[in-house]
């Protein structure tokens, strides 16, 4: 009877997979970080202002994108009828913060045009979205 030796290879470890299960890791946590985003309109460029506070009450954001876009709570609306799209989240006998959070690069005069449609309903208070410098 004969016995065949075979070749003593070293060792080796396979790290394909190692990789792979990392990877899914790291899509799982810049998926999850997404989520933890807070968006409440448009994508704006908020200005800074080194006094800006945040507000706890219920609240209504009207946001407007550099091209003109208004929208109620990421819904787009026209300005002819903001006003109604504002109404719909009113309660009554219940004060609302209407929030304007205007981009930056906004020709003022469209966010005059929208503060002066929202002055007329009751019920809100009107206040300017900003961020604090970093």
């Amino acid at each position: 009877m004969k016995i065949i030796e075979e070749a003593d290879e070293p060792a080796q470890v396979n790290i394909l997979p190692a990789i792979d299960v990392i990877f899914a890791i790291l899509t799982f946590f810049i998926m999850a970080s997404l989520l933890l985003t807070r968006a409440e309109g448009l994508a704006v460029n908020l200005p800074q202002a080194s006094s800006a506070t945040p507000q706890q009450n219920r609240k209504v954001v009207v946001a407007i994108a550099p091209d003109g876009t208004i929208a109620v709570n990421r819904q787009p609306v026209v300005l002819d009828r903001l006003r109604a799209a504002v109404q719909t989240h009113l309660v009554a006998g219940e004060r609302v913060l209407v929030a304007i959070a205007a981009d930056e690069t906004v020709d003022y005069g469209q966010v005059v045009a929208v503060m002066d449609r929202l002055r007329t309903l009751d019920g809100i208070q009107l206040g300017m979205a900003t961020q604090r410098p970093r």
